[in-house]
């Protein structure tokens, strides 16, 4: 950690102790010093001084903010009041200490900052480890029809635009909502997955839209959708082909309007969510026969995704038995070398 005070004695006493309780500790008297030591190595903590002979702790939290955030800062001040605390926090600050500084509580400071690093460093490598499930990295292919696929997820990835996915069973359509997810600037809001085949139409609409308490019998609380519930995020709407008509008309609605009434209730809810659909069926024939709108197919065939079978694309098997071979292998343990050449013919 990088300290920074103009006291010496008090300087020098601070890194003696905290030394003394195993941390790694750098120090320096001035603005000036703290910027150099700062420009030559990475430090977890600063504890600065917000009187300094040079400037304040203030510009040291500005330059952490702007140039190192990975940097947790924590200032201290021998003339601390509460509207010197909150410009603090609001300037980004972890903490404000205020001097003279005791023992116990300046170590119960720096242990929740510890603290708290430790969860964002654990939800930065959760997050890694969401890409590399669920990114494009995961999507094995090297069919020319695939690749058409991965450029139109990057084209539209970060669009509102309602994207609709269609392929057999099994071809990868949760996948493909996932990494349009993963790849967005929504990655960081929930991605909720919704089959819309597995509920008849009354618990699809209470599960897509929410309830109020006595909307039915058995609802005794109010409970939020799975459109409010993906708010900043993605709603993916699996079997959209098996919508009835009553559900085709809300959900057009949702569409066109980002609105909706929860079951029972009547007031208007508002959403801030990226749609993607998938079906495994023909709509434009479901159209053709009246059982699927116009209007709502128009609506939500804006941008249409198109897996191909693995039948059609054969020259991906090899690539496919690979990776899944490797992803057995890591999982248990067990050391297989490759796939023989019979067996990957048979395949």
């Amino acid at each position: 950690m990088l300290l920074v005070d103009d006291d010496r004695s008090l300087l020098e006493c601070m890194g003696r102790w905290l030394r003394e309780k195993g941390l790694d500790v750098v120090e320096a008297r001035t603005v000036q010093a703290a910027r150099e030591a700062l420009a030559q190595e990475a430090f977890d903590l600063l504890l600065a001084d917000i009187r300094l002979e040079d400037g304040d702790g203030f510009e040291l939290l500005t330059l952490c903010r702007e140039r190192y955030p990975a940097t947790t800062v924590l200032l201290m001040t021998g003339y601390g009041t509460v509207e010197t605390g909150i410009e603090a926090l609001r300037s980004g600050a972890f903490d404000l200490l205020t001097k003279p500084l005791i023992d116990e509580e300046l170590w119960m400071a720096l242990e929740r900052a510890f603290s708290q690093r430790r969860v964002l460093e654990e939800n930065r490598h959760l997050k890694e480890q969401l890409d590399q499930r669920f990114g494009l990295e995961n999507i094995v292919g090297s069919d020319y029809r695939m690749k058409r696929i991965f450029d139109v997820i990057d084209s539209v990835a970060d669009t509102r635009t309602t994207v609709l996915v269609t392929g057999e069973s099994g071809t990868g359509k949760s996948l493909i909502a996932r990494a349009l997810h993963r790849r967005s600037s929504r990655r960081d809001g929930p991605f909720i997955e919704v089959a819309c085949g597995a509920l008849p139409e009354q618990l699809l609409e209470s599960e897509l839209f929410g309830h109020v308490a006595g909307a039915f019998t058995g609802a005794i609380a109010e409970k939020k959708g799975k459109f409010e519930l993906a708010h900043g995020g993605t709603i993916f709407l699996d079997e959209i082909g098996t919508a009835t008509p009553g559900m085709q008309v809300k959900l057009l609605r949702v569409l066109q309007e980002l609105q909706f009434e929860p079951v029972g209730g009547s007031e208007t809810r508002t959403v801030d969510v990226r749609v993607v659909l998938a079906t495994n069926e023909d709509l434009a024939q479901a159209v053709a026969e009246g059982r699927f709108r116009q209007d709502l197919y128009y609506r939500i065939n804006v941008i249409n995704i198109e897996l191909p079978p693995l039948r059609e694309r054969t020259s991906d098997i090899p690539l496919l038995a690979n990776h899944f071979l490797q992803k057995v292998v890591a999982e248990t343990g067990k050391s297989v070398e490759a796939i023989g050449p019979e067996a990957m013919t048979l395949l």
